[in-house]
């Protein structure tokens, strides 16, 4: 059943169109993905389905008796209610008070807010964002809007809220750019692109292939419009005369064919490796230990970063994670230990928050970047202000606006800009994806692959860890515990030995013989380790060429039996499938294979940590 129909809405801003004519529409119980850049109207279109905005032109028709709730990406409370209060506003009923009452105090506890009774104004951005979350799951609303609904939410709360939302009944739509999250809970996607909604009937990875697929007739059908045009216009230049009403037809058909636009293609985010040189000595944690009052948040780490290093940091909300980032940079003192910044580090820092005290609304976007440098010095040369600013999507026109009057994806793309800008040699990442498009993040994985410095990162971006990262530390009860990988790799470690990560136990840290011990202990003073396997990857390594193997001989079997069932169409598909699933374990395999050769070269060759 249809309950939510968009159609031929029209949309604008000043001279900025952001819809032209954009349609789609919502059944019963599907769970659609807004995705496209920032500035393309993602968060407009929840408030029109939400009722708070109104299209220029079209119309958006909900069913009869449909109930709507809307999470925005910044919700507001009044500072003297309470955070129960606050979440039961518009929820309690008579006949289900007690049981409605329980559930969200459960919910809350689960997304960690445990003082009931605390007034609204004392919490902060990511803690009343919670609020309004648990507020919008306890409703029984056919269709929910959720803007962002993972951002300030660590990795088991959004493990948790993923799960809610597969279990619901009921329609959803909602906009993020967690990629992970988008596979696991969306049927459908909607992309917003150059004014159009275009509707894709998969979750996020089967909308990349279908994506590709429209491309790439779009661009077909626009080389056989050329092939035609070419063929029309040698025929108009060899003097045809308009005498006859076959000939006026064939000038009038290539006016036509002269007046269609060709597919736009998107623009790009387009960045060039920019660093300072980085020296010897780089960033030195020793010994460091924080905490406030009687909260410990971090004992006693200790690290030293190599010149390529790529670290994430994890950790529930609140843990230290960016109190660590902030020692770092100097902002806020260790209570004990010492950190050292080599001479040559030109440190960059990407801010969870941005400090609209730096972002003067009637600031020209042009000279918020020439603040920072006229100039930078890449590998294709010298890059000014300017032209740094079209390679993240800022038109010549677009630079000259006021920064007031950009959208929060726009401004976060900006900041990301400026840092960049600085050509720092060590980078640090607070909460990257936050606000982010998917696109931009894309690009910016691809500029880490070769950025020429250390790069750390706080996120709870499963997906993005797994792309940039080669070591964790997971802040588990107030200690650093180290993990070889990505996310992926770290979930996989936890799960074999029984533990997660929302345990907020340190249970991988122990030592499993005296070896261990020893190496525990001398890491924990400063000294240096040998590389070595843990238990899994040794095991891994030493069974993981055979499984390659034996999945190369599964998916020529398989191939080799697709002639046997040319006719059976049912059974070629379910050879496909098979197929298909045979090749998607290969290439995990092969990934892991890669790492665990390039740890065992490591190892062989005496390497420390």
């Amino acid at each position: 059943m249809n309950i939510l129909t968009v159609d031929n809405i029209t949309k604008s801003y000043g001279v900025r169109k952001i819809f032209d004519g954009a349609s789609f529409f919502l059944q019963e119980g599907e769970k659609a993905g807004i995705i496209g850049i920032n500035g393309t109207g993602k968060s407009t279109l929840l408030k029109m389905i939400a009722g708070l905005e109104e299209a220029d032109d079209g119309t958006v028709i909900k069913a009869n008796h449909c109930l709507v709730r809307y999470l925005p990406q910044n919700p507001e409370f009044a500072p003297e209610e309470t955070v129960l209060e606050a979440v039961l506003r518009g929820n309690r009923v008579e006949e289900n008070a007690g049981t409605i009452e329980a559930d969200a105090k459960s919910m809350l506890t689960k997304l960690g807010v445990t003082e009931f009774d605390q007034p609204c104004g004392q919490l902060s951005g990511g803690q009343r964002k919670r609020l309004a979350l648990v507020s919008v799951l306890l409703s029984p609303a056919e269709i929910l809007l959720l803007d962002e609904p993972t951002n300030h939410l660590d990795n088991s709360m959004s493990d948790w809220l993923e799960e809610q939302l597969r279990r619901r009944k009921g329609a959803m739509i909602m906009v993020t750019h967690d990629r992970y999250f988008l596979d696991s809970v969306t049927d459908r996607i909607l992309e917003l692109d150059k004014g159009k909604i275009f509707s894709y009937d998969a979750n996020y990875s089967g909308y990349l292939e279908l994506k590709m697929q429209r491309e790439e007739m779009a661009q077909a059908s626009e080389k056989k419009r050329l092939n035609i045009l070419r063929n029309e216009l040698a025929w108009v230049q060899r003097g045809a005369r308009a005498r006859s009403t076959k000939q006026k037809a064939r000038l009038q058909r290539f006016e036509e064919l002269k007046n269609v636009k060709g597919p736009v293609t998107d623009g790009k985010v387009e960045l060039t490796s920019a660093a300072s040189r980085l020296g010897r000595t780089t960033v030195e944690i020793e010994n460091v230990s924080k905490s406030y009052g009687d909260k410990v948040l971090i004992r006693d780490f200790t690290y030293l970063f190599g010149k390529d290093d790529r670290v994430g940091f994890i950790g529930p909300n609140g843990s230290g994670k960016t109190t660590l980032m902030k020692m770092i940079l100097g902002e806020v003192a260790p209570d004990s230990g010492h950190i050292e910044i080599g001479q040559t580090v030109k440190l960059g820092y990407y801010a969870q928050e941005i400090d609209d005290t730096m972002m003067h609304p009637e600031q020209r976007v042009i000279d918020y970047i020439r603040d920072v440098a006229e100039y930078i010095t890449t590998e294709d040369g010298q890059i000014t202000a300017a032209r740094m600013l079209e390679r993240f999507l800022f038109s010549g026109e677009d630079q000259y606006g006021q920064l007031g009057k950009l959208s929060g994806g726009e401004r976060r793309r900006l900041q990301l800009c400026k840092v960049l800008m600085g050509a720092p040699n060590v980078l640090i990442l607070d909460e990257p994806t936050n606000d982010l498009d998917i696109a931009t993040l894309q690009v910016l994985e691809d500029y880490l692959d070769t950025f020429p410095g250390i790069v750390i990162v706080v996120s709870h971006d499963r997906y993005f860890l797994d792309r940039v990262v080669r070591r964790i530390f997971a802040l588990e009860d107030t200690c650093m515990v180290q993990y070889e990988g990505g996310y992926t790799d770290y979930a996989n470690r936890k799960a074999a030995e029984g533990n997660t990560e929302s345990t907020g136990t340190a249970a991988a840290s122990q030592p499993k013989n005296a070896d261990e011990e020893t190496t525990s202990k001398n890491w924990k003073n400063g000294q240096k380790r040998k590389l070595k396997f843990t238990y899994q990857e040794q095991k891994d390594y030493e069974s993981i060429e055979g499984e390659m193997a034996a999945l190369e001989d599964k998916i020529a079997t398989l191939e080799a039996d697709f002639s046997k069932y040319a006719s059976d169409f049912v059974k070629l598909n379910e050879l496909t499938q098979e197929k298909e699933a045979a090749e998607q374990q290969l290439e995990e395999k092969m990934e892991r294979w890669m790492y665990l050769e390039d740890l065992a070269a490591r190892i062989e060759r005496g390497e420390e940590n």
